[in-house]
């Protein structure tokens, strides 16, 4: 196999961690929302959503249409980023649990989470966002779909952390003791 077939295969492997991603927090939504959660910020997750699609039609396109070298520095570098990444997200969605979510919803009455990751950062998952969104690219050279995506993403995670930041002010002030 070619090393572009590969990439499609790793490319495809990350659509099917995106898939379970989304059944888990679908999961947690109807748990979130039997506890009285509330979701913040909705009118963003579109754009999130197509972003994200972008970057994972992007890479292989790019690859594929500019017939972007597989460069083995970079494209193993790359590939460890992206295992750490994935480690790094599965760290956050385990630490928070039933409170982690693809959506900012506010729980009424939970304590915020300080374990894990949260010990040391404020946004660890959106670490792990970004960092993906450079490494799934690069391991094929696709540089253009990295600067694009990350750029973009940078932009929505900006607007993001401002919903996100919110929720999480009303929900301490909801918060007893």
């Amino acid at each position: 196999m070619t090393s572009q077939g590969w990439f499609l295969v790793l490319v495809g492997a990350v659509v099917v961690a995106r898939l379970v991603e989304l059944a888990v927090a679908a999961r947690h939504l109807r748990w979130a929302q039997e506890r009285g959660g509330v979701e913040r910020g909705a009118g963003h997750y579109p754009v999130m959503v197509a972003l994200h699609v972008a970057l994972l039609v992007g890479a292989p396109l790019e690859v594929w249409l500019l017939d972007r070298p597989f460069v083995p520095v970079l494209g193993w570098s790359a590939l460890a980023l992206l295992v750490a990444s994935h480690a790094l997200r599965w760290w956050c969605i385990t630490t928070l649990g039933p409170q982690w979510n693809t959506r900012v919803v506010v729980v009424p009455g939970l304590p915020l989470v300080t374990g894990g990751p949260y010990r040391w950062l404020r946004h660890p998952n959106y670490v792990a966002v970004v960092l993906e969104g450079v490494a799934l690219p690069l391991v094929h050279s696709a540089w253009l779909t990295a600067v694009v995506f990350t750029v973009a993403d940078l932009v929505l995670l900006r607007h993001r952390v401002r919903v996100e930041e919110q929720a999480l002010t009303e929900l301490a002030s909801r918060t007893p003791g």
